[in-house]
């Protein structure tokens, strides 16, 4: 066999495996706007094999308008309210690969749901790759401000000791898309697979360990 076969073989092999480590199991992309929870969500969904959803999308279909205007006719607690209910909905319909919206892991339903139900990945965009990728954009309701790098940092300090809840944490950079998506495949492949090993502290009585799964 040749040696450019094997590692694509190598790589089937690897995604086959982490498809059925999964199980019911989705996989959820979070992170702030900018990050490319869509763009790269797509290219891993394909490696995957996995139905690929956004999230935004589904609210703008249920709700039949955009979410700059649901932002605008309804207020943001609405928008929340409907985006906790669709992200409960969705994860309940098997394995895909779901890109969430930049707000939606704050909300504890919602975070503890995919803690429940799915591996959670932040891809973790600094505040100028943020800014960079999104100021030419305008269907961020968040960002129409006078000063939106500033808004950028503020909604980074709230929201990320949230996001450092997840399962998985992958840089997202200015390189090839392909370099991300094969960090989180692997990173995924690391996570679902890794040996668990007992805590050396002891264990609550009646607590007992959880699986690594």
């Amino acid at each position: 066999m040749s040696e450019t076969v094997l590692p694509a073989l190598a790589g089937a092999t690897q995604e086959a495996a982490i498809v059925a480590a999964l199980g019911r199991r989705a996989v959820v992309l979070v992170g702030m706007m900018g990050a490319g929870k869509s763009t790269i969500g797509r290219r891993m969904a394909m490696r995957l094999r996995l139905p690929f959803i956004d999230a935004d999308h589904e609210i703008e279909a249920a709700a039949g308008m955009s979410i700059p205007d649901i932002f605008e006719v309804h207020g943001e607690p609405h928008f929340r309210d409907g985006e906790a209910r669709v992200i409960a909905r969705l994860l309940e319909g098997g394995p895909i690969l779901l890109a969430t919206g930049g707000g939606a892991f704050m909300r504890d339903d919602t975070r503890q749901r995919i803690h429940d139900k799915a591996i959670s990945l932040w891809l973790k965009a600094d505040a100028d790759v943020i800014l960079r990728r999104v100021k030419k954009r305008e269907n961020r309701p968040l960002l129409k401000t006078p000063d939106p790098a500033g808004t950028i940092a503020r909604l980074i300090e709230a929201r990320h000791p949230f996001y450092e809840q997840t399962d998985i944490t992958i840089d997202s950079r200015d390189v090839p898309h392909e370099k991300i998506v094969d960090e989180a495949i692997v990173a995924l492949h690391e996570h679902l697979f890794r040996p668990h090993t007992a805590s050396a502290l002891p264990t609550p009585a009646g607590d007992p360990l959880s699986p690594s799964l």
